[in-house]
């Protein structure tokens, strides 16, 4: 691909996505509540788009691409089961909502201090959620390296990609907070669905159309439709892959983050909606693109560079290749913004503020503001160790972070927890995955993730029934739940 047209396209993008960002300035981002949530007032459709945009980051188009690339179809089974995943949202999307309203939550580790009547819950939650989800920022990152070297043929390193990736980021989270993220993850996520949607369609017709492109992989590599077929997806694997991807929705704080901020929950309902629509075509675009790039150029040594073999493809026409490359960088973007604005509004409200009791709205959000380039800087320099497979790192991300979720289960369905039980429950599995995931070893053949919710769930039971629950608050908080399920019922 002509990097002149790479740099043009990437300039474009950055144009009308600054403009965008600085048109969300809507009022005076003043406090904790409109920098971080939008002053709890996204409508459905941004919502949509905007949960789309940061959750379907680098991960898939780059991600889930190389994954079916090494593995075959397993990867479409790993991402379908997120996909059913997504239902929790049905369930707990709701109560994140109702409750956040009334006690005026920022982020999900302040719900859950609050809800086990405990600060050192908060900091806990909120420094374990730092430490894991820093890595899968790097991910987003090493995302955009690994594709501008990949379309450039090396002429735009990865440190390069990976810098820019950084500044976007940092831009669009200083300009409005969340409101700017919002609305430029909504063009991005358009120009993403759209233009690797008709990439695909170039792809299939150059590779004989569907009959055509499913002949030659049933004819020359049987084993890419069938689990575990190369040996990649074992049963073990596999559930180690799906289990921490199943509960994405409501571990990753950047994500439940977003359950305070639609309007109404009618608004959320059509965010769900548009989401799982939007995943679904974008699941099958990506599992497209990972075959397409296995037919077309056999034996790649880094599967990640799957996205880079289809766009730099003569199947494709230069325009359009620029176009979807820059939706997977504005993805990628999306996503690393989010976390950031998520990790420095829980250091400020729930580490800086239970530390320093008594501080202000206004000095919260100055330390959120503060924090964010820092929590960049940390991002980069991982990004820079460029490790294993992007789709291998991002789940071991959220098998750091799947120690939290019997607490939020029973946060809001059983009232027997106990603040003991949340700090047991989210510090010893939280060292247990950062130590098997340093050692690199599965116990038993067993994945981090699965070790960490087990043992999770095994000490917040356990715990809990040996120690003294928050009763008042549980009444309270689970009792004003149920009472507006019903009336909006």
């Amino acid at each position: 691909m002509n990097v002149s047209l790479i740099w043009w396209g990437l300039g474009i993008y950055i144009v009308i996505s600054l403009f965008i960002a600085f048109l969300s300035r809507t009022g005076k981002q003043t406090n904790m509540g409109a920098y971080f949530l939008g002053d709890r007032k996204l409508g459905g459709f941004v919502s949509a788009l905007s949960y789309s945009a940061t959750t379907y980051s680098a991960f898939m188009l780059v991600g889930l691409a190389g994954l079916t690339y090494r593995g075959g179809v397993g990867a479409l089974g790993f991402e379908l089961i997120y996909l059913m995943g997504v239902s929790l949202i049905a369930f707990f999307g709701p109560r994140f909502w109702i409750v956040g309203k009334k006690y005026g939550y920022i982020t999900p580790s302040q719900m859950i201090g609050d809800r086990y009547q405990s600060r050192a819950s908060a900091i806990a939650i909120a420094v374990s959620n730092c430490l894991f989800l820093i890595p899968y920022s790097a991910v987003q990152l090493a995302g955009v390296g690994y594709l501008l070297q990949g379309v450039s043929n090396q002429q735009i390193s990865f440190s390069t990609g990976v810098i820019i990736a950084v500044v976007l980021a940092l831009f669009f989270a200083y300009i409005a907070g969340i409101r700017s993220v919002a609305w430029t993850d909504s063009l991005q996520s358009l120009f993403m669905i759209i233009g690797s949607t008709l990439v695909v369609l170039f792809l299939v017709r150059e590779l004989g159309g569907f009959s055509g492109f499913f002949e030659q992989l049933e004819g020359h590599h049987p084993e890419m439709l069938t689990v575990p077929g190369n040996g990649y997806f074992s049963f073990l694997t596999f559930i180690g892959l799906t289990i921490p991807w199943f509960f994405f929705s409501i571990s990753n704080p950047q994500v439940s983050q977003r359950l305070f901020m639609p309007a109404s929950l009618k608004s959320m309902r059509r965010m769900l909606l548009g989401f799982m629509i939007f995943g679904c075509i974008y699941t099958l675009v990506s599992i497209f693109w990972g075959y397409s790039a296995f037919l077309l150029e056999p034996g790649l040594d880094n599967a990640d560079l799957a996205t880079p073999v289809v766009l730099t493809s003569s199947a494709v026409p230069s325009v359009l290749a620029v176009i979807v490359m820059v939706g997977i960088i504005a993805a990628a973007v999306s996503t690393i913004d989010s976390i950031l604005l998520t990790l420095s509004s829980m250091f400020a409200k729930d580490v800086y503020g239970n530390i320093r009791k008594g501080t202000t709205d206004q000095v919260q959000l100055r330390i959120g503001k503060f924090i964010i380039p820092v929590i960049a800087l940390l991002a980069y320099l991982f990004a820079e160790l460029q490790l294993d497979l992007i789709a291998v790192l991002s789940v071991a991300s959220s098998a750091g972070l799947i120690v939290v979720v019997p607490t939020i289960i029973g946060a809001f369905f059983w009232k027997r927890g106990t603040a003991a039980a949340v700090l047991a429950s989210t510090i010893i599995p939280g060292a247990l995955v950062l130590i098997l995931e340093l050692l690199q070893t599965k116990p038993l053949g067993m994945a981090s993730g699965l070790w960490g919710l087990s043992l999770s769930s095994l000490l917040f039971v356990g715990v809990s029934i040996f120690t003294k629950a928050p009763e008042e608050k549980a009444n309270e908080f689970i009792g004003y739940i149920m009472e507006n399920l019903h009336r909006k019922k």
